[in-house]
């Protein structure tokens, strides 16, 4: 009997019963920490007032959710609209002289939350792509030179820890005096907070890359001397492949910190995002925009969260390495 019962254990470690038990406990305590987080908020927002009123609960948060919501579906409709009475009067107008020029305006209307947010992830991910192209292949190569690292360290750990709030200013007057054109394909705030995004996020994937390059084992280099790979065909064949799991990782810290970075660079540099959106609310001072600011909180939250997990399932999917977790 215990002999069959080893082997049950063996190919079947969990009973049914307590395979459930754990999927209950999985799902619940993440629910019941998020049901005490929102008691918390809503007695603790009931004993604070400030000066646009009292703050918001959990419940006001959710009215300015609903009216963000409502703003964006009349901008759509107003667009909408728009394009209609262009369509129409152009109809008109070709109908009159079927050799008429006709031209269709854009919408220039008022972005809204959504587009606000859709400008976010444009600029974060412009900057972060910007970023990893110049880390990786500039790891790699200080990883695979000792004397190049012992040179770029220094400079490397002297520009992590810059705040965007300081470069903010030299970005700004370098966009200002290099970007000069009479029709320019992006905004300068764009250009700008893309930069600001790119200088404080590529460093994570910079160390990383090297590090992972580094600490490639002496069998591989080995196998390579061996068989006399050029350079290129070694970094390609052995150096990559090896040190893929630490680039991911540094890419994975890297979106992260991007993400951040560019609430705070939005805010200074005006590009209409939600660091602008933000921004403006707290200016406005009605009584709703602390309920609105929290939203954006809330979203910008959500959407790093997501962004981390995205770049962990890409990680999980790509490198050889399946150890990294969904945690």
């Amino acid at each position: 009997m215990n002999a069959i019962r080893a082997k049950l254990t063996l190919y079947w470690p969990e009973s049914p019963l307590q395979a459930l038990q754990q999927g209950l406990k999985r799902a619940l305590l993440p629910l019941i920490g998020l049901l005490m987080f929102l008691f918390v908020w809503h007695v603790g927002a009931q004993n604070i007032n400030t000066s646009l009123g009292q703050f918001p609960g959990p419940v006001q948060v959710v009215e300015q959710a609903r009216n963000l919501i409502a703003e964006h579906q009349r901008e759509r409709t107003k667009e909408v609209a728009f394009y209609e009475r262009q369509e129409k009067r152009n109809a008109n107008k070709l109908a009159a002289d079927p050799h008429a020029e006709v031209k269709i305006r854009p919408y220039t209307g008022k972005p809204t939350f959504f587009d606000q947010i859709g400008t976010s992830l444009v600029t974060v991910l412009a900057g972060f792509v910007m970023a990893s192209l110049i880390a990786i292949p500039l790891g790699i190569l200080v990883g695979l030179n000792g004397d190049l690292y012992a040179a770029a360290n220094p400079l490397i750990q002297l520009f992590k820890p810059v705040s965007p709030l300081a470069w903010l200013p030299l970005v700004t007057m370098l966009v200002s005096a290099l970007y000069v054109s009479d029709d320019p394909l992006f905004a300068k705030s764009f250009i700008t907070s893309l930069v600001t995004v790119s200088l404080c996020c590529l460093w994570p994937t910079l160390i990383n890359t090297a590090v992972g390059v580094s600490g490639i084992s002496k069998d591989l280099q080995n196998v390579s001397q061996v068989l006399r790979l050029p350079w290129l065909t070694h970094v390609v064949k052995i150096v990559l492949p090896a040190s893929v799991p630490m680039v991911f990782t540094g890419l994975r810290l890297s979106l992260g910190i991007a993400w951040m970075v560019l609430i705070a660079a939005e805010m200074l540099a005006q590009n209409p995002g939600l660091g602008k959106f933000v921004w403006d609310e707290f200016q406005n001072g009605s009584s709703n925009s602390l309920g609105r600011i929290m939203v954006a909180v809330l979203v910008i939250g959500l959407i790093g969260f997501l962004l981390d997990r995205i770049m962990l399932l890409l990680q999980r999917t790509l490198s050889w390495d399946k150890s990294a977790t969904l945690r």
